[in-house]
């Protein structure tokens, strides 16, 4: 059986929440934001190991609860999410084989669920290239100008929105970031490392909920979902 391997990078800073603290480290339940993403992980028995990429100079990092767990490594990040994902990967380079399975997670994404993971992994485990979970758009989407005005309205019914986890073979993902780095792209997502290769990963429909923190509002909605969870002590 192949192993399977955690990585989240968390050496953003946050720009958009506009708080001294990082949105990775934000108090949700009396937590840091990126507790539950690890605690989730951690509890999964297929992940052997958790890797956390961070910015080097990083001080809310051992406040949290499993910076000394031994499961656990943490490395630096990088500029991008691209570089940290893949500082994370050299990393793992000495305990990972090429055919190992990579997932890749949002930090403030506390809000994932364990059946989303296994279905990920069920789905997944025998799949040429990987995927990543994600949720059909539902709403109307408009393409706009520079100056904000719309300029078409685009057919939604193939249109999905990105989540993650993201899941990968450790070698292909490696390579695949590698190559969109030289050759001048830093990529959003670890899929579309991938799709530069000519790669199509597969798309795992999850949960809505599974939201990303980016703005303020962001966090009560997050308290609301893990509390609908039961996820909230």
């Amino acid at each position: 059986m192949v192993s399977c391997w955690g990585v989240i990078p968390a050496a953003g800073i946050g720009r958009r929440m506009g708080t001294t603290v990082p949105k990775q480290y934000l108090e949700l339940g009396g937590r840091p934001v990126i507790d539950f993403s690890l605690r989730l992980f951690l509890d999964h028995p297929r992940l052997s190991r958790v890797i956390v990429a961070l910015d080097p100079e990083d001080q809310f990092w051992p406040r949290t609860a499993f910076a000394d767990h031994p499961r656990v490594r943490r490395v630096d990040g990088g500029v991008e999410r691209c570089h940290s994902v893949l500082n994370a990967l050299d990393f793992l380079d000495r305990e990972a084989d090429e055919t190992d399975w990579v997932l890749v997670h949002d930090a403030a994404r506390p809000c994932l669920r364990r059946d989303d993971v296994d279905r990920l992994l069920t789905s997944l485990m025998d799949h040429p290239v990987g995927g990543l979970l994600g949720v059909p758009a539902r709403d109307t989407m408009k393409q706009v100008g520079e100056d904000g005005t719309v300029r078409s309205t685009v057919p939604r019914e193939r249109l999905w929105h990105a989540f993650t986890p993201q899941m990968f073979r450790f070698g292909l993902l490696r390579q695949a970031l590698c190559a969109a780095l030289e050759g001048g792209g830093l990529v959003t997502d670890d899929a579309g490392a991938l799709e530069l290769m000519g790669l199509a990963p597969m798309l795992v429909e999850g949960h809505a909920d599974n939201i990303k923190i980016t703005r303020p509002e962001d966090l009560s909605l997050a308290g609301f979902h893990l509390e609908q969870q039961g996820r909230l002590d």
